[in-house]
């Protein structure tokens, strides 16, 4: 596989939840539903997913019906915004991700295997967790 994407749900402090592994040729809308597909049991009291304009499509919809009571909103900007302005809860998973990056195997994609890259990716949200807390 040449191209990866990772999709990652995180708590409102940027610990991760859940994060999926899969070729960067799926769509950010195609793959809510890989990381929505075992969220319900582990994280039950789980009720509502903010995400940006990417994930505003029916598949997303879709996804989000097949677990009763969860509730997907949706980040906008406005129109009448110009240049650069910080949204509320837009940058949480940018955030964990450039957490991901101090992690000398996630700077750069070495693996050769998706599996490989995946679990790297859990012994870092392992490492996040551990540290904050640590605190």
């Amino acid at each position: 596989m040449k191209g990866r994407k990772i999709h990652a749900l995180v708590d409102t402090e940027g610990l991760p939840l859940r994060g999926v592994v899969h070729a960067a040729d799926i769509q950010d809308r195609d793959g809510v539903a890989l990381v929505l597909d075992k969220i319900r049991d582990s994280f039950p009291g789980l009720e509502l997913i903010w995400a940006d304009s990417a994930y505003h499509a029916r598949q997303v919809d879709a996804a989000v019906a097949a677990h009763p009571g969860l509730r997907l909103d949706i980040v906008r900007r406005s129109d009448a915004m110009k240049g650069f302005v910080v949204l509320p809860r837009r940058w949480v998973v940018e955030r964990t991700f450039s957490w991901f990056g101090r992690n000398r195997r996630l700077a750069k994609d070495f693996e050769n295997l998706a599996t490989t890259l995946a679990a790297f990716i859990a012994l870092a949200c392992i490492q996040l967790a551990i540290r904050r807390l640590a605190r």
